[in-house]
């Protein structure tokens, strides 16, 4: 059976408008599929940009707030968005942070961390956790719990989510309550059962593109250089200590297997894992058929998720 017959029928239609991602071959092209037109935002939430100190300088953080606030500390999430580490823009998620803050009533800090291939690991990982902690130093600015801190982001946010979770635990860095790598870019490895499988040129991630986009983010790295685990979670020795986690992955996505085993190390870590497999649906599915019963119900799943993990 080939992969398009086995997507559910309600996601097939945006496989057919689908362009794909040219990741070798125009790069910017692919990236400006990720760019959307601005969102008509909501009188609920209060979005504001700056500049912070980052490992090469300045970086732009987007910070969603609930309009009006009380005196009370309100808990917090770093946001990192997706894009295979090659592409992205906090931008593309402001409906998602929006609904954050609503549902959650916290604040939201994205960050806008340097892409591959101009700029290679470690440039991205230095810049969510300078990211994370400007938002944990600033806590009385922003007006936020330290007690209440989380970390999250999808596809390749989620593998940097992940990634940061370890960084934050092996350098003693800030705090972490919860963590949500959703669908995570985790293993450049690519020898997984579903990184074999999904090689459809209109599957939203292929196997081409995995390839590739690993290749732009190590940069000139040799094949018998070390591996931190701050670059490839799936590499780490040990998943001991990470905060509590919440991910999904679509059964047809490239990375189930992989977030599979993740899932699976967490648990015998003693990390407490909540995991969801959503059979016919593939690489960001939610994101890109929104309107779908399985999208909502599996968008619905993570944001509770997260509101159950900062307001115990």
């Amino acid at each position: 059976m080939d992969f398009e017959s086995r997507v559910l029928p309600e996601l097939r239609s945006v496989l057919a408008q689908f362009p794909g991602f040219q990741l070798e071959g125009n790069l910017e092209l692919s990236r400006s599929y990720l760019s959307s037109p601005p969102i008509e935002k909501s009188e609920h939430v209060r979005t504001t940009s700056r500049m912070i100190p980052s490992v090469a300088g300045e970086m732009l953080v987007k910070i969603y707030e609930p309009a009006q606030r009380t005196g009370a500390k309100l808990p917090a999430m770093l946001w990192i968005h997706g894009g295979g580490y090659v592409m992205g823009h906090p931008d593309m998620d402001d409906a998602l942070c929006e609904r954050f803050v609503q549902a959650v009533k916290c604040v939201v800090v994205s960050v806008d961390y340097r892409l591959a291939p101009e700029h290679p690991y470690p440039a991205a990982i230095d810049d969510c956790y300078a990211g994370l902690t400007w938002m944990t130093d600033e806590a009385e600015l922003l007006g936020i719990d330290l007690d209440r801190i989380a970390i999250a982001g999808a596809s390749g946010g989620g593998g940097l989510t992940a990634a940061l979770a370890l960084m934050a635990r092996d350098k003693g860095g800030p705090a972490l309550i919860f963590q949500m790598p959703l669908y995570p870019m985790i293993d450049d490895r690519n020898i997984t059962a579903s990184s074999l499988e999904i090689t459809a040129d209109n599957a939203t991630w292929n196997r081409k593109n995995n390839l590739a986009a690993w290749n732009m983010y190590w940069g000139d790295r040799t094949e018998d250089g070390e591996v931190s685990p701050h670059a490839v979670p799936s590499r780490a020795e040990s998943l001991a200590g990470l905060p509590p986690a919440y991910t999904c992955v679509g059964q047809l996505d490239l990375f189930r297997d992989e977030t599979i085993e993740y899932v699976a190390r967490l648990a015998q870590a003693g990390v407490d894992v909540e995991f969801h497999l959503y059979p016919g649906t593939f690489h960001s599915f939610e994101v890109m058929v929104p309107q779908a019963e399985v999208s909502q119900r599996a968008s619905k799943s993570y944001v509770d998720a997260i509101a159950r993990a900062l307001n115990p």
